[in-house]
């Protein structure tokens, strides 16, 4: 995984994080399911969950160790390299469960949006004897009164229940997928008066047939120089820039249903209808069919 990629994911974190989208769901979600939600970045591997409404109070004891907190870290790249591209789910050394649910743009996995800290089975004594056990392993002192109360606290959820809120979750990760790819078109802060420009321009002529040297030629640069100051302002290609300006425009269009799918991505500027839909099912992760059905 390059820098970059780690770079561009915690920037689309953080809006994420602040869009009234984001913050309006994590409040229904928390207060409807009692359970903690977080948005992670990838490639970071600390729980985020700690730091959310609801955490759980066995995992928050745990994580003022720095041995059983290596063990959740393990956890989490676990569940990171599993969830690449659905919903995954593990138990920690604990027995409760954690679940991340990717946030992807087309192909690309950009965030998870995670959850759990929960038993899908009533714990025992047995069990908290066996986590102790475990903890000792690790080299841990652990035990006393209040970590014991903190460990029977803990919400247990059946599997069916648990199951389907995963299920909101992801239907909550695409929108938020969507949000992330008109991010990723907005203009960034104190970008080049160039950049702007050519925006403006795209923007201006996006239902057109338009070549990266016509843009590169109205903002007066080079080719090869805009191609690298464009990419670096916005984090993509100009060519990948304008089909996600394209695709949005189809969304809208999609919104009316009387609107033929053929008729929308004409419309929006595509040649054919070949590369209007690899290009739609690229950026949106769903062809159009299945988008406007949703």
């Amino acid at each position: 995984m390059t820098d970059d990629r780690r770079r561009r994911s915690r920037e689309i974190v953080a809006q994420l994080q602040k869009s009234e989208v984001y913050r309006a769901y994590e409040k229904a979600f928390s207060g409807s399911t009692g359970l903690p939600l977080a948005l992670r970045a990838i490639g970071t591997f600390h729980s985020p969950l700690l730091g959310a409404s609801n955490a759980n109070p066995f995992c928050r004891l745990m994580a003022e160790n720095n041995k059983s907190c290596a063990a959740c870290l393990r956890l989490q790249h676990r569940i990171e390299e599993g969830a690449d591209g659905e919903a995954r789910t593990l138990e920690c050394f604990a027995g409760m469960s954690e679940s991340a649910v990717p946030i992807r743009v087309g192909d690309e996995t950009v965030a998870f949006l995670q959850t759990g800290q929960v038993f899908l089975q009533r714990p025992s004594v047995g069990r908290f004897q066996r986590c102790l056990r475990r903890l000792a392993k690790l080299g841990v002192e652990a035990g006393g009164a209040d970590l014991e109360a903190a460990y029977f606290a803990t919400p247990v959820l059946p599997k069916d229940r648990y199951d389907s809120i995963l299920g909101l979750l992801t239907l909550a990760a695409e929108h938020l997928s969507h949000l992330t790819n008109q991010i990723m078109l907005q203009s960034a802060a104190a970008e080049l008066p160039a950049v702007t420009q050519a925006r403006a321009y795209i923007a201006l002529h996006q239902t057109e047939e338009i070549s990266l040297g016509e843009v590169a030629k109205a903002v007066n640069m080079n080719i090869f120089y805009f191609c690298k100051t464009f990419r670096e302002a916005t984090g993509v290609t100009f060519v990948d820039y304008l089909s996600r300006l394209r695709v949005e425009g189809v969304k809208n269009h999609l919104l009316n249903p009387h609107k033929r799918i053929s008729e929308a991505a004409f419309e929006a500027g595509f040649q054919s209808l070949s590369q209007f839909n690899r290009v739609f099912l690229r950026v949106a992760g769903q062809t159009p069919s299945v988008y406007r059905e949703r």
